[in-house]
């Protein structure tokens, strides 16, 4: 019972339904790379991959945290400061689901496994960067980001510069929704010297930042659709983007932060599938 409970304080740590943020922009990598459906082991060891990835950054983005959340009450009660965990076990954590994701590398190709190192490393530092730049919002989307590039390279076995275009605009895209998300920390990370655009030009300057971020990504969308001849479909797929990041943007502002939570998680969710399934579409019925 006590390792059941464990494992269920495990997946809640990691948040792992949060997996669709980044799965649906892989897979349409993926799809970019095959022009179409990627066999049924790539498909299979990609989600692997992307599981086990996030599993490790997000268990890692805990141990690392674990002072700094213990003293912010929003996040008091997360595992490892409210003793459900100890420091040791996220750590093992990490560890296995580390070497569970450099192994479903080995079983795509050689480049994937040779990369998947650099991969882990971004995962992983991106924690540390709050406590010296700013800008780490835009370290967590490259964190994401390398998603789809990398799915391109476990379909293909080399890297395409077009397929680069998606991995900037999923950069964008995280690094405008965590720049709002950080919002609710922004006199907290103040007051113990962590970094963020919120707390270094407030929250109506990181608002316009966010939406700059947004309309930068959008941009590139329409690059992508162009660049691999997405068509209609591809447009209208952006077109729903644009309406979900407008409506995002509508639910929260910088003397209401009540909705954030609802345009993080539902609406970004959201988002990535949305896309997906327009992409797919794409390719699959002008493939």
């Amino acid at each position: 019972m006590a390792l059941l409970r464990s494992i269920g304080t495990t997946l809640e740590m990691i948040k792992w339904e949060h997996s669709i943020f980044a799965l649906p922009f892989a897979l349409t990598g993926a799809m970019l790379a095959a022009h179409g459906w990627p066999s049924a082991a790539q498909l299979l060891w990609i989600i692997v991959c992307m599981v086990t990835a996030r599993s490790a950054a997000m268990a890692f983005n805990r141990w690392a945290d674990a002072d700094l959340d213990a003293v912010n009450p929003r996040t008091a009660m997360r595992a490892i400061p409210a003793g459900l965990l100890t420091r040791g076990f996220v750590a093992a954590f990490t560890v296995f689901m580390s070497a569970l994701f450099i192994f479903a590398a080995s079983r795509l190709n050689r480049l994937t496994l040779l990369l998947s190192p650099v991969a882990l490393a971004i995962l992983l530092l991106y924690s540390y960067t709050k406590r010296f730049t700013r800008w780490s919002h835009l370290v967590l989307g490259l964190s994401l980001g390398i998603a789809p590039a990398a799915a391109w390279i476990a379909v293909r076995g080399d890297l395409d510069a077009r397929i680069l275009v998606l991995t900037a605009a999923v950069l964008f895209w995280v690094a405008g929704f965590d720049v709002l998300y950080a919002c609710q920390d922004a006199e907290h990370d103040r007051v113990h010297g962590l970094k963020s655009v919120p707390a270094a030009i407030g929250l109506e300057g990181a608002f316009w930042a966010a939406r700059g971020m947004h309309a930068v990504m959008l941009g590139l969308l329409l690059w992508l659709a162009h660049l691999f001849s997405l068509g209609a479909i591809g447009l209208a797929g952006i077109a729903v983007v644009a309406a979900l990041l407008l409506y995002e943007h509508l639910i929260v502002s910088p003397k209401d932060l009540r909705r954030l939570n609802a345009a993080f998680f539902t609406m970004n969710g959201v988002i990535s599938v949305v896309f997906f399934i327009f992409v797919a579409a794409a390719l699959l019925i002008h493939g």
